[in-house]
This record gives structure tokens, sequence and C-alpha cells, in this order.
């Protein structure tokens, strides 16, 4: 048999010929339908749209041995759907039913192994999920933002898993790595943060030295110096090689230019007399100071920007009054700093209140009553600010690279601890106020 004659056998076992046009016979459910027009004879027409069918054929065949040799055949599911969609209308005449049904195997099979992936995909993608939520609490940054990166190009790499999963994990994935970069963003604004406070602090400690390099008031003056010198110590932290050097070497200029002059008004002492130019009896000393702490606590009943200058100016006269060890001085001490902590709590209440102005006239005791009830809300922020200084502190861990930057943690602790109990003796002061009054 002829080549030919095997096409027309096929063609007209699948179609034939009507009023010149060329038909389809009824398949997959659909009617008859027309593929094409008569142009020289019956038997051409019917040869040609079998030949067609014939080239549908092999491209059918040549996807299903490439899905066959491929490794990803999901890759060719829409061109196994498109092929199978074209057996429904395209222009030819030939088994469609059973190209249709390869076509429904090989879409089959293809779901299976789509199946078989997302699952793998699922179980990979937890894993990176579990991973980027266990960097919550890290505080190795460095080796947690490699991490960060390795897990991004996997999750990218990692093929689809069921829509349904797809949103929840996408989710869980980008809030655990936000979380991460917001911990990180936070840590190294206030490292920064820390790291200018260390150089104003270190630049503040070399003023105060240089204002007092030409004091004529040698024991005060002595006194607030080694107190610098230790401060200076405690400080912590790290600067730029040139910038430590250029501070350093003024601080030190400073106390050593002093301490220079101290030694030589101390020989000229010895030379004038045992009593020339004697500061005064320790007796003396701790009257004064005692005087200074009265008049500070004085100052609660002075109105705030005043009361803040005059603080200020009593602490001056404290550092020219002079030395005088024992527990006494230290009491004294203890007590001229409360007064002066209060004094600089109550400016800050008023600048706080500038915009919630206090009602005059009114019930007695309300204006007690009411910078009683702005002192709570300012602690409430001081809470929360001292237990997440507490909380770096706890996770940073203790080695000798982190040692400088737990000292300014601790020194910042301290600070905030103090303006903490300063607050609450002031609303106990004002709780009492509004009592007296009520």
């Amino acid at each position: 048999m002829e080549p030919t004659d095997h096409l027309l056998a096929a063609a007209q076992r699948f179609g034939y010929v009507a009023d010149g046009e060329v038909w389809l016979r009824p398949v997959l459910g659909q009617p008859a339908r027309r593929v094409g027009l008569v142009k020289e004879s019956d038997a051409d027409a019917l040869t040609y749209f079998a030949r067609r069918f014939e080239a549908f054929r092999a491209k059918v065949d040549e996807l299903l041995d490439r899905m066959a040799a491929s490794d990803n055949q999901g890759s060719f599911l829409m061109k196994v759907l498109h092929l199978k969609e074209q057996t429904l209308a395209y222009d030819a005449l030939g088994d469609f039913a059973a190209l249709r049904l390869q076509l429904e195997a090989a879409e089959a099979a293809v779901g299976v192994g789509v199946a078989r992936n997302r699952e793998k995909n699922l179980a990979t993608k937890i894993g990176f999920v579990e991973e980027a939520e266990a960097l919550r609490e890290s505080v190795e940054w460095v080796s947690a933002s490699e991490k960060v990166k390795d897990l991004r190009q996997g999750w990218l790499k990692t093929g689809p898993v069921d829509k349904p999963l797809a949103d929840e994990l996408e989710a869980r994935f980008q809030a655990a790595l936000q979380a991460f970069f917001d911990r990180r963003r936070a840590f190294q604004a206030d490292k920064k943060a820390m790291a200018n406070r260390v150089m104003n602090r270190y630049r503040d400690l070399v003023l105060q030295a240089e204002q007092l390099r030409e004091s004529t008031q040698f024991e005060g003056a002595s006194r607030q110096l080694k107190l610098l010198q230790q401060t200076w110590r405690e400080v912590g932290g790290s600067l730029p090689k040139k910038q430590a050097a250029e501070l350093w070497a003024r601080f030190r200029g400073a106390n050593n230019y002093f301490f220079e002059r101290l030694k030589q008004h101390a020989e000229a002492q010895r030379a004038a007399g045992p009593h020339a130019g004697a500061p005064g009896l320790p007796e003396e000393l701790l009257a004064r100071k005692r005087s200074l702490a009265e008049r500070a606590e004085a100052l609660l009943a002075v109105p705030p920007q005043e009361a803040i200058q005059q603080a200020k100016n009593l602490q001056t006269e404290w550092k020219q009054v002079g030395t005088v060890r024992g527990e006494e001085s230290d009491r004294i001490w203890q007590r001229f700093m409360l007064a002066c902590d209060k004094v600089f709590e109550l400016s800050a209440l008023e600048y706080h209140l500038r915009k919630r102005p206090l009602p005059e006239g009114g019930a007695p005791g309300g204006r007690a009553q009411l910078r009683a009830a702005a002192l709570r809300e300012l602690l409430k922020t001081d809470a929360e600010e001292l237990e997440t200084l507490r909380g770096n502190f706890d996770n940073l861990a203790a080695t000798p690279a982190n040692e400088a930057f737990r000292q300014l943690l601790q020194t910042k602790i301290r600070s905030l601890e103090r303006k903490v109990r300063t607050k609450n003796d002031l609303i106990v002061l004002f709780d009492q106020q509004a009592g007296k009054m009520a």
C-alpha cells in the first residue's frame, strides 16, 4: 500500500467529505466539525488533513520523549495542557482520542511529580523558617547576618509549595527575618549613639580638666581632677586611634600642668610655715558641706527655672570646699546629690508639663496630684528603657571584645536607676502634699 493510500484510509476512518467540505467525525464528546475545504479532489483533501494529523502527532511524541528524558517534568506541564487543548480544535483528520489519552496520562504523571516535589519543597521551607525564627534571639550579628543571607538564597532557589501553605510560610519567614533586621538595626543605632556619647564624655572630661588647670583652689581642684581621672578610666569604649591620642594628650596635659602647680604651691607653703594658707579644719569643712546640702534641699521650694541654676552654683561651691574623708562626709554628699537630682528632675517635669499646663485653682492638692501623675507616666518610659538596657546587657556575651560596651551599658543602667529613685522620692513628696491639702 502506497503511503498516500495509508493516509487516505486513515482519513476516511476519522473523516469524510460533504458538499465540498472536509469534516472530522464526532470524537471526544464533540459533534462532527468542519476542518477545511476541498480544493482539488476529495482524496487529495482527505490525504492533506491526514498528513496534518501526523505532523500534530509528531509534536506530541517529541514532547513526551523530552519529558521522559527530563528530571524536571513539571516544567512541561503547560505545553502538555496546550496540546491537550488543541486536540479539540486542531484542523486535521486522525485518532485525536488516542492522542488525548496519551496527553492526559502525561498530565497525571506530571501531577504526581509536582506533588512529590512540593512535599520536598515544603519540608525544606519549614526548615528555613525554623532556622530564621531561631535567629530572633541571636546577638552574634556577623555570623547571624551571613546565615540570613544563606537562608534568603536557599529560599529563592527552593521550588513552590501548595498555595494555602505558601502564603503562611512566606509570612512567617519574612516576619522572622524582619524581626532580626529590626533588632540588628536597633543594636547598631544604640551602639552608634553610645559611641557618640563616649566621644562626648571624653571631650567633656577634657574641658573640665582644662578649666581646672589654672585653679587656685588647690585642694578642691585636686579632688575634682582625681575624680575626673577615675571617671576617665570608667568611661570605657573605644575611639579611633588619632582622636583617642589627641584627647588623652589634652587631658593628661591639663592634669600634669595643674599638679605641677600644686607641687610648687605645696613647696611654697612649706617654706612659708606650717599654718600658712591652711584650708580649714575637717569640722569646718563638714559644716560648710552640711550647709550646702541644706541649701540644696531648700531649692525644692524655689521655682524650677531658678532652682536649676542655683543648684549648678551650689555644685560649683561644693567642688571648692575641699576634701573631707569619713562616713559623715559621705552621708552629706549623698544628701547633697539627692537634693540636686530632685531639682533637675523637677525642671524636666516642668518642661514635660509645658504643653499640658496645670489648672489654676481647683481642689486643694490638685497641682501636687497632677505632678505625681505626670511623674508616674515618665516612670513608665524609664522602666521600659531600663528593662531594654538590662536585656541588652544580659544578651551581650561577656567577652573581651564586648567588655567596653558592657561597661557603657552598666553606666547607663546605674544612671537610669538613679533617675528612677529620684522620681519615686518626688512622687512620695507630691502625694504627701496632696494628702495634707485634701
